[in-house]
């Protein structure tokens, strides 16, 4: 008697960045194509690189290996899009960028929160930017996770506001794209020579 085995693939978190043209609509273009597919964002940067013809565009979703696939082969194939790059199961770097208000305020004074909320945002290595009678802004960078179990730690004094940017990434060292992550080059015409691209 034989047995089925479930071969499902298990649901990743997946860093992909995609080198796209600088033209108006490029990320309306990327934002409906993940819509019109049902894919989940669940972070999108865009930003300038080195090359004024080029922006990066740093994509967090989570899905099995299929639905990965699908969206790498998704992306590829949108026009202004240049090339994507898979960061999963390789070497690099990523940031996320936050800004937070606490709290301070107690019926005897904000000193002593706020001493307490000095010391966690140094012990992250967060920036105090802004000091209000009341509140602190602090500023932090780092890994999703870093800066969750920081929101985590202020959440008892009470988070007046909070921003985030997303995640950024970038492979370590400068060796070629194709040895550090899973790339796809795109079909648009405009097509820079890919000696042009940035590293990764």
């Amino acid at each position: 008697m034989s047995t089925m085995k479930d071969h499902a693939s298990p649901t990743l978190r997946h860093v992909i960045a995609a080198m796209v043209t600088n033209e108006p609509g490029v990320l309306a273009q990327v934002a409906g194509m993940f819509a019109a597919r049902g894919f989940n964002i669940d972070s999108l940067v865009v930003g300038r690189t080195e090359n004024p013809e080029l922006s990066r565009m740093t994509i967090v979703v989570s899905g099995d290996d299929l639905t990965l696939e699908q969206v790498r082969k998704q992306l590829a194939k949108l026009v202004p899009v240049v090339r994507v790059v898979d960061y999963q199961g390789k070497p690099y770097v990523e940031r996320d960028l936050m800004l937070v208000q606490v709290s301070t305020a107690n019926e005897h004074g904000p000193a002593d929160k706020r001493e307490e909320v000095i010391t966690l945002a140094n012990l992250f290595r967060a920036k105090v930017v802004d000091v209000a009678p009341d509140q602190l802004m602090i500023e932090l960078s780092g890994t999703e996770e870093k800066l969750e179990a920081f929101v985590e730690l202020v959440r008892p004094y009470g988070i007046v506001e909070l921003a985030r940017t997303g995640v950024i990434a970038m492979p370590r060292g400068h060796t070629p794209a194709s040895s550090n992550a899973t790339a796809l080059v795109g079909t648009g015409s405009s097509t820079p020579d890919l000696g042009d691209l940035p590293p990764g």
